[in-house]
């Protein structure tokens, strides 16, 4: 199997172990604050390979995540492809900024993309907006940075480009 192969296989694994993580059952307690896997492994292959993971890309992890979650179907499809969108519009900006001062930017995605499954939610049915509803952003800035250096570790060892 060639080389180029084998990066875009662990890619692809990398989505799917941040889709078993979303829907890995967690205590009652600590379900609000489950971090948003999917899009910080998202955000990290738009920023490395803007070649092979996009908006496509995310088009689709969003449709098997609405399927696993069993939302409304393309939901947070839309949520992360317009993750997708802004972060490969910005990406060459979001690489010089400090592993810090990425965990906030990918904050500020994680809750655009929470804002639009409630905005698009609001409009299918009646839901009402509650605070524990946005902190799992929290847990998503804190573990960014480790996330990073480990895929980034990952990226450079199996040499994917």
């Amino acid at each position: 199997m060639s080389s180029s192969i084998k990066g875009l296989l662990l890619v692809y694994l990398s989505f799917l172990l941040a889709l078993v993580l979303a829907i890995l059952p967690l205590p009652v307690q600590l379900n609000p604050y489950r971090p948003d896997w999917l899009v910080m492994v998202m955000i990290y292959w738009v920023m490395a390979l803007p070649h092979r993971v996009g908006m496509g890309t995310a088009w689709i992890s969003g449709m098997l995540l609405d399927v696993l979650l069993g939302g409304t179907l393309g939901i947070r499809a839309l949520a992360m492809a317009l993750i997708a969108y802004f972060t490969a519009l910005n990406s060459q900006q979001i690489r010089n900024f400090s592993l810090w001062q990425q965990a906030i930017i990918v904050g500020g995605l994680s809750l655009l993309g929470k804002l639009v499954v409630f905005w698009a939610e609001h409009l299918s049915s009646e839901v009402t907006i509650h605070t524990r509803f946005f902190w799992s952003v929290i847990p998503t800035m804190i573990i960014w940075p480790w996330l990073f250096l480990l895929l980034r570790k990952l990226r450079r060892q199996f040499r994917i480009k």
